[in-house]
């Protein structure tokens, strides 16, 4: 079993050591032979940067393949949804025990992801060093 995930891509630009990757994110049934008939397809546009000591060798419009394993995955989700939707449902509990007015609880549990979010920016270039891709 193979402990990586992959996506084709193409370089946009090279700058400092830094590959910027653009790569097409499709849902699962993008690939469908009615996907353009119906709503539940979509794909979308990503810029993926990745530090590697030979940028120099890419050039831009080059197809290339980016990978990432299993453990720098499961850390992405835990942060952008895990840790969220536990900050969520914990401030709403706790509100709502303490005030009973679930609209004060669900504004409190909205606006403690907030600050939440607002650390994750703060962090980007730490958690950018831990989430990263790899060029195949």
């Amino acid at each position: 079993m193979n402990n990586r995930i992959w996506h084709s891509g193409i370089v946009d630009s090279v700058v400092d050591g830094c590959v910027t990757v653009r790569i097409l994110q499709t849902s699962a049934c993008a690939a469908c032979k009615v996907a353009s008939h119906c709503n539940a397809s979509e794909s979308k546009e990503k810029l993926v940067d990745v530090r590697c000591s030979d940028a120099a060798t890419y050039k831009p419009g080059q197809q290339v393949t980016v990978s990432a394993s299993q453990a720098v995955a499961n850390r992405a989700l835990l942060l952008g949804f895990g840790v969220p939707f536990m900050v969520l449902v914990g401030v709403l509990f706790v509100v709502l025990n303490l005030t009973g007015d679930e609209a004060v609880a669900a504004l409190s549990g909205i606006g403690a992801l907030v600050p939440y979010f607002l650390l994750l920016w703060l962090l980007r270039r730490q958690i950018g060093q831990q989430v990263s891709f790899e060029i195949e």
